[in-house]
C-alpha cells in the first residue's frame, strides 16, 4: 500500500521526483534543433529537454549564446577562476548538446540544413526574416521537410507594423502592460524581478510545439509556429486585462493587493510582513476571529468580497492595525491552524531552505567537467507518475559536441571534420 506525504519519512523523495539520467521521458526519440539564445526559446527547449527530447543547439564560433557572459556570478573552475559560463547561461540550458557553426558560411548552413532534415522541430529566435539570407527560414525548409515544426519566436511577431523591431523582455513588459498594474499605488511603474515575458513566451512556445506533434500525427506535416513577447505578455495579462475589456476602466497599480479579492497582499506584524489571502467569505470570518476584529466579519461594509473591495481602504487600514501588534510567527502559526491562506516573504535563499522546497527537489546538482563542484540548477516542477522529468546533461560548453552530432547524426569523418574547423566554419 503507497504511503500518503504525511506518512513518508522527513527527506523521502516526492512520487514523481527526477529519473536516472538514462530514463526515457515522455519526448523521448524527439529531436530538436534549437536555434535559440538569450532566454524565451532555451526556456522552451530545456523544457523539452528535461521532457526527454535530444536537443541540439547550434551556436556561433567564438562566444555562443550571448547569455554565457551575461554576470557575475559565473560558474568557477577546480581552481577557483572564473569560467566563461554565467549563471543566466546556466538556467536554461540543461539537457542540451552544443554545437557551434558558422550559418553565415554556405557550408555551415548546409550543415544545419542537413541535421533540420534529421530533426522534428526546429525553433529559432532571430530577427524577422534573419535566416532567408541563409536559407534557413520556414519557407525555404519546408518544401524539402513537410514534417518540420518550425517555431519563430521574437519581439513582436513575424507580422505587424513593428514585427522589425528589436524585443528585449524588459521593453516588452513596459509595452505589454505588466508594468502599468505592478508597483506600489503612488510609486513608479515596476517590472517583475524575472525576465517572466521572456520566460511565459517560452512556455507558450512549448504548449505550441506540442500541440504541433499532435497533430502532426493526424496530418503528417509539420507547421510553422510564429509566438511573439508581446502577444504572449498580453494574454498572461488575464484577469487583468479581462477587468478592463469588461468595465472599460483602466487598472491601477495596487502595491502587493489584488484588484478583486480584499484581503489578499501583505500585512505588517510586530517584527516584519508576511502574506495573507483571504480568498472567500468564510476564510475572511476565521481570520477575523483569530485577530480579535470578529465584527469586521458582519460588517455590511466587509461581510461580503465584493464589498470589501468597495471598501479597500478602509478594511485594509483595520486589518493593519490588527496585525501589527504581534509578531509574524504568531500570524502564520495561529492562521494556519485556523485553515486562512497565510505565508511567509521568503528571500531566494530561505526558499531553498524551505522544507517543502526540499522535499519536492527543486534544487538540482548537476556534475559539470569544468566546475569546481556539483553547480546547482532550479528543478522542473513536473511531476509523472511513470516518465518523470530526468536531469540527463549539465548545461554545455559552447561547441562541446560538435564532432559528436555531426558524426553521430551526419556522419561526418574526421577528415571533413577536421576541413570544416580549419576553414573556421565549425568550432568546439
Amino acid at each position: 500500500m503507497a504511503m500518503n506525504d504525511a506518512s513518508k519519512p522527513e527527506g523521502s523523495k516526492p512520487e514523481g521526483s527526477a529519473a536516472g539520467p538514462d530514463a526515457p521521458g515522455p519526448l523521448d526519440g524527439l529531436r530538436v534543433l534549437d536555434l535559440s539564445r538569450i532566454l524565451a526559446g532555451p526556456t522552451c527547449t530545456q523544457l523539452l529537454g528535461d521532457l526527454g527530447a535530444e536537443i541540439i543547439k547550434v551556436e556561433r564560433p567564438g562566444g555562443g549564446d550571448d547569455t554565457r557572459k551575461w554576470g557575475p556570478p559565473f560558474m568557477r573552475d577546480a581552481e577557483g577562476r572564473e569560467t566563461t559560463e554565467s549563471a543566466y547561461y546556466l538556467c536554461a540550458n540543461r539537457n542540451k548538446r552544443s554545437v557551434t557553426i558558422d550559418i553565415s558560411r554556405p557550408e555551415g548552413a548546409a550543415l544545419v540544413r542537413r541535421l533540420a532534415e534529421t530533426s522534428d522541430v526546429m525553433i529559432e529566435n532571430f530577427k524577422v526574416g534573419g535566416l532567408k539570407k541563409f536559407g534557413l527560414d520556414y519557407d525555404s525548409l519546408a518544401p524539402d521537410m513537410p514534417g518540420l515544426i518550425y517555431c519563430s519566436i521574437s519581439g513582436f511577431g513575424q507580422t505587424g507594423p513593428y514585427a522589425g523591431r528589436t524585443g528585449y523582455d524588459f521593453i516588452i513588459q513596459a509595452m505589454g502592460g505588466i508594468m502599468s498594474v505592478t508597483g506600489e499605488a503612488d510609486g513608479e511603474p515596476m517590472k517583475v524581478g524575472v525576465g517572466i515575458a521572456d520566460v511565459m513566451c517560452g512556455m507558450y512556445a512549448s504548449t505550441a510545439i506540442l500541440g504541433a506533434l499532435h497533430e502532426r500525427h493526424s496530418s503528417g506535416l509539420g507547421q510553422h509556429i510564429d509566438l511573439s513577447l508581446l502577444d504572449t505578455q498580453v494574454a498572461w495579462l488575464i484577469n487583468v486585462a479581462t477587468n478592463h475589456l469588461t468595465d472599460g476602466k483602466r487598472p491601477q497599480r495596487l502595491g502587493n493587493g489584488h484588484p478583486n479579492i480584499v484581503p489578499y497582499q501583505t500585512f505588517p506584524a510586530s517584527d516584519g510582513h508576511f502574506a495573507l489571502a483571504a480568498g472567500n467569505d468564510a476564510q475572511f470570518a476565521r481570520f477575523c476571529a483569530v485577530a480579535g476584529i470578529e465584527p469586521l466579519a458582519t460588517d455590511p461594509r466587509f461581510a461580503t468580497n465584493a464589498a470589501r473591495v468597495e471598501n479597500r481602504e478602509a478594511l485594509v487600514a483595520l486589518i493593519s492595525e490588527a496585525t501589527a501588534k504581534q509578531p509574524r510567527r504568531h500570524w502564520l502559526e495561529s492562521l494556519e491552524a485556523q485553515g486562512v491562506p497565510c505565508g511567509p516573504i521568503n528571500h531566494v535563499d530561505e526558499v531553498f531552505e524551505d522544507p517543502q522546497i526540499r522535499h519536492r527537489e527543486m534544487r538540482v546538482p548537476m556534475h559539470h567537467p569544468e566546475a569546481a563542484r556539483e553547480i546547482d540548477l532550479v528543478g522542473n516542477p513536473i511531476r509523472y507518475s511513470r516518465t518523470p522529468v530526468a536531469y540527463r546533461r549539465a548545461p554545455p560548453t559552447a561547441g562541446q559536441d560538435t564532432d559528436a552530432v555531426l558524426a553521430e547524426i551526419l556522419g561526418l569523418a574526421e577528415e571533413p571534420l577536421s576541413a570544416y574547423r580549419s576553414a573556421g566554419i565549425i568550432g568546439g
